[in-house]
């Protein structure tokens, strides 16, 4: 079944069309932004029979709902008709089309530097005729006094501010080319002797604009949501990408509702912005209004699913959990009314818990895309998450997804299973979801680990953090000087310098068995001393005086062997910390790691050395 049609129409009946109302714009579409230059372009090729592409639009009618505007600058008197069409490509050549040629005011447009201007344009007659090469050289645009200056505006050059003046002159107005009766009988008051050139002009130039193809591609009503937005996004390859939270903001506008306010905000109307109430929590900025849509499309299609099931249906009949753009696109306007409210506390608690798993920084955050999903399941269970039994198996699901790296990429899938089968396992005991199931963790992945952007390099960052982990010179934990601002780093435990100096290769020791957080202050105190130096350096400060069997303590926090870093032995350290890592691994994922041996060749990731740090004695 074919779901467009491709025509030509002639300019004149589109333009027409859209003065009428006829084609309008769905309200996803951005402004009308092009320049003088864009303008007087556009024109020339027209007036030369150039092709200048093919319109796309979209017909109305169907399950494809919008809010509608008229073309920039078209008026009407009360409320615009309802259009036949809509235009999804070509917006930037119609609207510069119908301003020029068939709008009496000038164009509203804007120069080189991006500065609103008004413009009228004007073929002048003789300069026209001189040949096709040249036309662009009799195409002029005047201020809105229709008057050319020079001198910085002292004197006039040009002055077409009549219509006698036209005629004498020979400037022919472009918004007069469609239709030019009246502009004709001026001329013949004015100026009969040049009649017979206008007549020349008329036949090769203003002909050519009314006699122009457009090529159209037309877009039956049946066409779907989602093959608006990628068709959209297809042709418009010189704009930004249209996003589905405009599309759905465009399909509920068509109901009367607002999206974009209740999610943004308006002072306006005095709503308050859902997403800036999101924001207040930190690990919530980045929450976008799709990971919103998404979380209510998995919950509302949730919802369909287990009615499905209650009603006896099987197979293809049972509507699937999905996050998908097709499905979020299919979001009814009841349905986002009825979940936003608790969505948005869902997404509360979900910065609580990731806050309780010592996640403080959005820039230490693993997965945004794990947010979604989590913000789903916390709105069903509410209060409850915080139960012991059901928070154990919350994060497992979640360190599964960071540890296993399972959410990196295209990941709409896996969210949709995880809302169902998370609620599933801990609702009626069911089988653990996927991500639990899938999650593996290679041993050896901890001697390739370097890359600080990496998911699994910054959850293990958090669960050493998570058991404690004390600075090497203040007395506190790492935790708390974060929360205090104190500047802190993820450093090496052996400086790198002494294990160049000791020929260790650079994939151990720039892996993140040798890496742990600590202060600015006791990164310089170690600088790229042995161990046993530094160690022996930060218990004597002043400051600090801590006996062994303290400072062992805090050694242990960081699951460092003390006896191996006091003795300057990298190998021990480095087979004890692994081990303790895979243990710390095997603990939040729920199941047992095997040590496997350190992999010959380079770390699958790099990074550039951190700097360390160095005082004089």
């Amino acid at each position: 079944m074919s779901t467009f049609e491709s025509t030509k129409r002639l300019l004149p009946e589109v333009l027409g069309d859209i003065v009428k109302g006829k084609i309008q714009l769905p309200d996803f579409q951005r402004g009308w932004i092009w320049d003088d230059e864009h303008v007087c372009s556009l024109l020339i090729s027209v007036a030369r029979s150039f092709p200048v592409g093919a319109v796309m639009l979209l017909e109305t009618g169907g399950a494809s709902r919008f809010q509608v505007r008229p073309v920039e600058n078209v008026p009407f008197v009360g409320t615009p008709p309802d259009p036949e069409l809509l235009i999804l490509d070509g917006q930037q050549r119609l609207t510069t089309l119908t301003q020029v040629l068939s709008l009496k005011g000038p164009v509203k447009t804007s120069n080189e530097k991006g500065k609103p201007i008004e413009r009228f344009y004007y073929f002048h007659i003789p300069s026209a005729l001189n040949g096709p090469a040249r036309l662009d050289e009799s195409l002029i645009a005047l201020d809105p006094d229709r008057k050319q200056r020079t001198n910085f505006g002292r004197d006039v050059k040009l002055d077409l501010s009549t219509r006698e003046l036209e005629c004498r002159q020979l400037f022919f107005p472009c918004s007069e080319i469609l239709n030019s009766d009246e502009w004709e009988r001026s001329l013949y008051e004015f100026a009969q002797e040049s009649f017979e050139q206008y007549m020349t002009f008329r036949k090769e130039i203003l002909q050519a604009f009314r006699a122009y193809q457009l090529p159209i591609i037309e877009l039956k009503k049946g066409t779907t949501k989602e093959a608006v937005c990628l068709v959209f996004e297809k042709v418009n390859t010189g704009g930004v990408p249209l996003s589905v939270f405009e599309l759905v903001t465009a399909c509920y506008a068509a109901d009367g509702y607002n999206l974009r306010d209740d999610w943004y905000g308006s002072t306006l109307r005095n709503v308050v912005s859902r997403h800036k109430r999101l924001a207040a929590e930190a690990l919530l900025a980045a929450v976008g209004a799709t990971d919103f849509l998404q979380a209510i499309t998995m919950l509302e299609t949730l919802k369909q699913r287990r009615a499905d099931i209650a009603a006896g249906k099987t197979g293809r009949q049972v509507t699937p959990v999905s996050a998908k753009r097709e499905d979020i696109l299919e979001l009814k306007l009841d349905a986002y009314k009825d979940w936003a409210d608790r969505v948005e506390q869902g997404f509360l608690y979900a910065a609580k818990f990731l806050r309780k798993e010592c996640l403080t920084d959005l820039r230490e955050l693993p997965y945004r895309t794990q947010i979604p999903p989590l913000a789903a399941v916390l709105t069903v269970l509410k209060e409850r998450w915080l139960e012991p039994r059901i928070y154990a198996k919350l994060a497992q699901w979640y360190w599964c997804g960071v540890l296993g790296e399972l959410y990196g990429g295209a990941v709409e899938t896996r969210v949709a299973n995880d809302a169902e089968e998370l609620l599933n396992w801990i609702d009626k005991d069911g089988d653990p979801p996927r991500t639990v199931s899938d999650a593996a963790f290679n041993p050896d992945r901890l001697d390739r680990l370097s890359s600080r952007l990496s998911a699994a390099y910054k959850g293990l960052n958090l669960l050493v953090l998570r058991e404690g982990a004390k600075d090497f010179f203040w007395k506190a934990n790492i935790q708390e000087l974060d929360d205090e601002s104190v500047s802190l780093d993820i450093h090496h435990i052996f400086p790198q310098d002494w294990c160049r100096k000791q020929e260790i290769p650079r994939k151990r020791w720039n892996s993140i068995i040798n890496k742990t957080p600590i202060s600015y202050k006791a990164n310089r105190m170690i600088g790229g001393a042995a161990p046993s130096q530094y160690l022996e350096k930060i218990q004597h400060h002043r400051q600090v005086q801590l006996n062994d069997a303290g400072m062992d303590a805090i050694l242990h926090s960081h699951l460092i062997a003390a006896p191996a870093l006091r003795s300057d032995d990298f190998d021990a350290f480095y087979q004890a910390r692994k081990a303790a890592l895979l243990s710390l691994i095997e603990q939040v994922m729920g199941k047992q790691l095997l040590l496997m041996p350190v992999p010959e060749g380079p770390p699958d990731e790099s990074e550039e050395d951190e700097e360390e740090l160095t005082v004089a004695a």
